[in-house]
């Protein structure tokens, strides 16, 4: 049985990843310091290593575990801490990264799938925004994403450890936390669950492309076996606007349709869609959930929790 080790596993992403990875058939080590993973984000039949990518006790478990695979989705995420606070951005998404990819090396994995982000884009030039796009990320978070997949060229040039870049789209789905730099799914579905008034920021008109979480754990389990070398993007390839999220969440729980606007923020993009022909031709995939039947299990898992 292969063995794989998911940094950030405790996380909402990366607990899917490992759910995936189990019933692929791996045996799973999750790396997580619950910074803002969960424990009971972990599935049964883990182990669980509380533990930070930047620590040198990640060495032991690279020791311990010998895997022949990393899915590296630990990562500092929150954008506005990554311009309050680069430093710490750096540290974590840069060093820590560093960290992993060098135990990766000394340990022998056959493969490290990283999970980068559309952030490394910025201001789309074209859309939909295919992998060879110019990239101009505007925050620290989509630098220090781009600079690690440079490192992972570097490993597999000079080291031979091959890399798969999954580069994501705006992904949702259940247990994604609503608070700090929690999805717009994720904050709309709490607000309204909770009989509050949802806020949109400008007229709502503005756009992204959501994928659903189970869909990028889907991606990651094939990325481990095609596309060495390769900078995917995974994403829908629809664009959805911000109104018509809100609106088909209000129909989804049935609440009413107030809604407050306020100013629109700084630098945000107003349009944005990936391109994901790349990931149909190399993966031989594409996304399996649509928007509606993924937001309608998102509501159902987040109101288990909101009535607790």
């Amino acid at each position: 049985m292969e063995k794989v080790i998911v940094t950030g596993g405790a996380g909402f992403i990366g607990s899917h990843i490992a759910e995936a990875l189990l019933d692929s058939g791996y045996q799973v080590a999750i790396v997580d310091n619950l910074s803002t993973g969960r424990r009971e984000n972990v599935p049964i039949g883990v182990d669980f290593h509380e533990c930070d990518i930047c620590s040198k006790e990640l060495a032991t478990i690279f020791e311990a575990v010998d895997p022949q695979y990393v899915i590296h989705a630990a990562a500092q995420i929150d954008v506005n801490r990554s311009l309050s606070d680069p430093m710490f951005d750096a540290r974590v998404n840069i060093q820590g990264s560093l960290n992993v990819l060098e135990l990766a090396r000394r340990y022998g994995c056959k493969r490290v799938v990283y999970s980068s982000s559309a952030a490394v884009y910025g201001n789309p030039k074209y859309l939909p925004i295919d992998e060879e796009h110019q990239i101009d990320a505007i925050s620290p978070y989509g630098i220090s994403k781009h600079t690690v997949e440079h490192y992972l060229y570097m490993y597999r040039e000079v080291y031979g450890l091959d890399y798969v870049v999954l580069r994501y789209a705006n992904v949702y789905g259940p247990r994604q936390d609503a608070s700090g730099e929690g999805g717009v799914v994720a904050i709309f579905t709490d607000c309204l669950l909770r009989g509050m008034v949802p806020t949109v920021y400008g007229d709502g008109s503005q756009t992204r492309d959501f994928v659903y979480v189970k869909d990028i754990a889907k991606a990651n389990i094939l990325a481990l076996g095609t596309g060495g070398g390769q900078i995917i993007n995974v994403s829908s390839g629809q664009e959805t606007s911000v109104m018509e999220l809100l609106r088909l969440l209000q129909d989804e729980i049935g609440s009413g349709g107030e809604v407050a606007f306020a100013k629109a923020r700084p630098g945000e993009i107003s349009r944005s869609i990936l391109c994901n022909h790349k990931m149909r031709q190399l993966l031989q995939w594409q996304p399996e959930v649509g928007l509606a039947t993924g937001l309608k299990a998102t509501v159902e898992e987040a109101g288990k929790v909101t009535s607790k």
